[in-house]
This record gives structure tokens, sequence and C-alpha cells, in this order.
């Protein structure tokens, strides 16, 4: 019989990488058999409004309401597997340890999705985090380098430990031909920590090429962001524009794009630039999306790009470094023989990339867990668990939410 998925997770409408990640992977896991759906456990921070759920939605947990964990694990064993996706700034709590009361209440096999591994969490942090493995049947990451922080890191059993990467939609198109202007393309949710002043900083030195590159910073500014700031960054990043003299080379495209819409922009880009300042990121789904689509990357160094790109897929730079960003963004805009090598890498790991790759993997995990019997550990409720130890300095916190 054809498994039944059960997500936990934020979800579209609801604007946010975990949101995009989930419902992608649950349109390639929903069965077409009938009486073998799959549902979602919404993830919110107040009440839905008026209007109909999305179809594969079978109920909310609201972060802070009394009973709501309970409650949503009693519609999530319903289903033959649950998938949970984690973030500590999606859930209640204390850096989202509602999450926890939810686990300690599933009766059915557990997929618990890493989207971050802080190098140095908070004690709190590391015990929520220590307690999701704890729980989990199978746990999932996302890079090599993920992997090897949380068991090294953790209390993590190597053998529950699994990567399976993010999953990106079939973009593979002919490279465009040489634009009349060249594009250099970021996208995602904006907030600080996307780099994006590195970048403007770039075009200011890349003046010199005739014609210039225009630089397209695409989507909204991220909700918990502009909740806090309002459009503080972005503003600040059109009047460094205005102060380097590149106005007419920047461009915002103020859209959450539908994946239409986004897969016909990154086609047409020339070079895609992820200049991030985080150097502990081990997931970026832009960074899957742009080598699924074959287009030329230049990334800082963070883990997850260092990973993927280091053997030639794409081009890495120091974090901030201005004319190291210029440089290659000009290696690639100038040079054919350098878009023709980095074509032939990313064409190779593509593949792999793609959502029906990567949902096949997801599936032969959790027919594992479901074949076996009393598969799932010994639960320790929350309240008897005794505090984890941190073995690594206290001076992280974690990300408000995940990023695309």
């Amino acid at each position: 019989m054809p498994l039944r998925y059960g997500f936990l997770s934020t979800y579209p409408p609801t604007q946010c990488g975990l949101a995009t990640f989930t419902a992608a992977l649950l349109d390639e896991l929903a069965s077409p058999v009938p009486g073998a759906s799959s549902g979602v456990v919404r993830l919110l921070d107040a009440p839905a409004g008026p209007g109909p759920a999305p179809a594969a939605v079978v109920g909310d947990l609201v972060a802070g309401t009394q009973g709501g964990p309970r409650r949503a694990a009693r519609l999530l064993n319903g289903f033959d597997v649950v998938v949970v996706q984690h973030e500590y700034g999606v859930y209640g709590g204390p850096d989202g340890d509602e999450v926890i009361e939810v686990l300690d209440n599933l009766e059915v096999p557990v997929v618990v999705v890493l989207h971050t591994v802080l190098v140095h969490p908070t004690p709190h942090q590391r015990e929520v985090l220590e307690a999701l493995v704890a729980s989990a049947d199978a746990v999932v990451v996302m890079a090599e380098t993920a992997r090897v922080r949380l068991v090294d890191g953790y209390r993590a059993h190597p053998q529950r430990v699994s990567v399976i990467p993010h999953g990106a939609a079939e973009n593979r198109r002919a490279a465009p031909a040489r634009s009349v202007r060249p594009t250099v393309l970021t996208w995602g949710l904006l907030g600080p920590g996307k780099g994006i002043e590195w970048g403007i900083a770039a075009m200011a030195e890349l003046a010199d090429l005739d014609p210039a590159p225009r630089y397209l910073v695409a989507g909204l500014t991220h909700p918990k962001v502009l909740a806090r700031e309002g459009e503080a960054y972005r503003e600040g990043l059109a009047a460094l524009a205005g102060r380097l003299g590149v106005t007419d080379a920047i461009a915002f495209d103020h859209r959450y794009l539908d994946s239409g819409s986004l897969a016909e922009l990154v086609s047409g880009a020339d070079v895609v630039l992820l200049p991030y300042d985080s150097v502990d990121q081990v997931t970026s789904g832009i960074l899957i999306e742009a080598v699924a689509a074959l287009r030329p990357v230049v990334a800082t160094r963070f883990p997850h790009a260092v990973e993927l790109l280091g053997d030639g897929t794409g081009l890495l730079v120091p974090h901030g470094d201005v004319a190291a960003i210029a440089a290659a963004v000009r290696s690639i805009i100038t040079d054919d023989g350098v878009v023709r090598g980095l074509a032939s890498a990313t064409a190779a790991h593509a593949p792999e990339l793609l959502w029906p790759a990567v949902a096949q993997r997801y599936h032969r995990l959790a027919a594992g867990l479901a074949a076996r019997t009393g598969s799932r550990p010994r639960v320790v409720p929350a309240s008897q668990r005794a505090p984890a130890t941190a073995t690594a300095p206290v001076t992280a916190t974690a990300p408000a939410t995940a990023a695309r």
C-alpha cells in the first residue's frame, strides 16, 4: 500500500523556505491512490484568517496555543510516517521547544528534517535539538557538513542520520545567448545577513565594462524582518547604490515569485550571486536551485557552498570581499571558457538535486521505517529529561526562520 505522509511544517501561502520545501516534497510523495492521501499540520504564529485552508492542510498548530502540540500529534498519528521540518523560529516556546511535546505524543515513525545545525548553540538550543534527535526514528540533513556537525557536536547516533539534498524544480534549459546587458541575480526573502550590500559594491567595481552588468535583487523582505524593522534593509541598499553611483545598475523586484516566474527569472540570469554573510549556513535552497538550473554561481564560502561548489561547480569568494566578488563575476561575463567549465560541472550534479530524485530518497527512508515493528524509540517526556550539557561555546542564536 502507498504510504500516507503527515508533515509538520509551515505551508503556503506562508512565505518561507520551509513552506516551499514542504509543498514541493509533498507534491512528489503524495499518492494518487484513493485512501492514501497525505497532509500537513500547518505551523502558524497566529490563527489563520477567514477563507478555506489549502487542500493539503488537515489542521493548524498555532504557536503558544494550550493543548496545541497534543492535538497536532493526534492528527499526525493518522498517517503512516510523519515528516517534521525543524527550524528554531517556526515553533512556539523558547527556541521553539513546543515541538518536543508534539514528538513526545507521536506513535508512528518520525523523520526529522534539520534545516539548521548550529555550531555554537545556547544550552537550551542544544537541549531542544538533542531532544528532537532522540525522539526521531531518522534524522535528515541536507549536506555532509551538517551531518558531521550534528554527529560530532551533539548527542546524535550516526546510523540515524541521513544526508538527502534540498530539492529543486526541473529548470534545466540551454544556456541563454549572451545578453546585451549581463544580468547578475540574487533572489529570496530579503533581510540583514543576505550580503546584498557586497553585491552592490561589486557592481561599482564592474562599471568599466561595456555594457556594465545589471544586478537584479528579487524577493520580498522577510515577513519577520518586515514586522521588526520595516523596509530599512532594502532602503539602505538603495541608498548605498546611490552613494556608489550605481543606481542605474541595481534593480529590485519586490515580488514573492511563484515557481514559473522564478524559473523564467533564473534561466535568464548570466550569474547567480550568493554573497551571504553567514559562515555557518549548511542549507541553501537557492544554491541548490541555481545549480540544478545549470546557472553559473558565485558564492561566499559558507559551508553548503564550499561543499557543493568546491569541485569547480561554482566560484567561491571570501565573505565581504568586494574585489573578489567583482573579479569572479567579471570572469563569468567576459570569458566563455569559464562559463563552459562551470556548465559542465553543474550538469553532472543537477540530476540528483531535482525533486523526483530527492523525494525517492525520502520515500525509501520512510518505507524502511514503516516496515519495521516497534521502531519508535522510547520517548522520555520532556519534563523528565536531564538538561543537555553544552560542549561548545555559547555565542550564537538561531535564525528567525528558514531562508530560501
